[in-house]
Formats: C-alpha cells, sequence, structure tokens
C-alpha cells in the first residue's frame, strides 16, 4: 500500500500558496493603473478640434465641459465632399510609457465606435504619423475601455505606414470619429489612465 503523505504534503503547500494571495494588499494584486488625466478636475488643457472641413469636407466638431466638468465632444457626421470625420485632440506635452500596456479611458457614448488616436515624434513627410484604434461605446451608460498599445496601427492621411509605436514619446491624445455612418454624434470623456 503506497503512502498518501505526498498527496497530502501538496494539499498543504497549495492551502499555505493561497492563504498568502489572499493576505495580500489589493493593491498589489490588483491590476494596476495610474490616471493621467481627470477632466473633472483639470481646468487649462490645450486641446483642438480637427474636422474633415481641412479636406474640404462638412463634418462638424465642438467640444465643451459637461455639468460634471467632463469633456464633452459631440457634433455631426457628413459624408459630403468626401469627408467623414471629426477628432478632439488634446496636447500631453510629452509622455513616457514605455512601462506600460495601454490606456483606459472612462467613457459614456452614443452606441458609435470611436477611435483613440495617438500621436509621438515619428513624422511623415514633416506631418505627425497617426497611431490609432478602435473602442465601442455604450447609448447613454458609462464604460472603461481599454486600448493596448500593440493595437494601434499607424496612418498619415488616412494611407497605412509601418511606422512603429514609441510609447516613451507620446505628445497627443485624443478620439477620432470615422465610421462613415453620418449623423449626430456625443462622446462624454471623464479621465484617461494608463494601465499594466
Amino acid at each position: 500500500m503506497q503512502s498518501s503523505q505526498p498527496a497530502l504534503f501538496s494539499c498543504v503547500k497549495l492551502l499555505a500558496l493561497a492563504l498568502c494571495l489572499a493576505s495580500l494588499p489589493a493593491s498589489l494584486t490588483a491590476e494596476t493603473t495610474e490616471k493621467l488625466m481627470d477632466f473633472t478636475k483639470e481646468k487649462e488643457i490645450k486641446m483642438e478640434i480637427v474636422d474633415d472641413g481641412v479636406m474640404g469636407g462638412r463634418s462638424q466638431g465642438k467640444v465643451k465641459r459637461s455639468e460634471s466638468g467632463s469633456l464633452l465632444f459631440r457634433g455631426r457626421l457628413s459624408l459630403e465632399n468626401n469627408g467623414g470625420f471629426s477628432s478632439l485632440r488634446i496636447d500631453t506635452g510629452t509622455w513616457d510609457l514605455a512601462a506600460w500596456t495601454g490606456l483606459e479611458l472612462k467613457v459614456k457614448g452614443d452606441g458609435r465606435t470611436y477611435n483613440l488616436r495617438l500621436t509621438t515624434d515619428a513624422r511623415h513627410r514633416n506631418d505627425a504619423v497617426s497611431f490609432q484604434a478602435g473602442f465601442p461605446t455604450t447609448e447613454g451608460e458609462w464604460t472603461v475601455v481599454r486600448v493596448p498599445f500593440s493595437k494601434l496601427k499607424a496612418s498619415w492621411r488616412g494611407n497605412k505606414l509601418d511606422t512603429k509605436f514609441d510609447a516613451a514619446e507620446i505628445e497627443e491624445v485624443g478620439v477620432i470619429l470615422a465610421d462613415k455612418k453620418p449623423g449626430d454624434f456625443a462622446l462624454e470623456i471623464e479621465s484617461i489612465s494608463s494601465f499594466k
């Protein structure tokens, strides 16, 4: 008859490990995030709206503060004159997020899919390269969306590039709507954080 001591010893080790993990502070076991911008608290923000009017289109976007202080990016998307985009761009200075996995946004949307848009020091024909990845929204509800840096695709004026994204040199963060669906849009943004 074989001894059951090895099996009992393994069970004791697993129980001890579980007890150790349970005793760790939540901050050590939870995912790590760091708030970069809280729009309900920050009052001085350099930002601009860039619409397809730069190419002759007729889309119109605007940004203002909501009652809670968050940013409200809203307007109307038009496909006339080969248009079809509106974007909100926020000057970040330079963020070094090389040690992080991506960005997390707390947003209240309209059910449309927006793109997170980042720029770095990368240039193509002396213009900034745009790095984008989409995120969904739920109409009328606050949600937290995450965009890993690994999902970002480089482009310049709508043309795909193979430029590598450098998270250590982020100069601008924003959102762009270019889903080819004409009509009103509204996206409220409360905060932007980095996550690991």
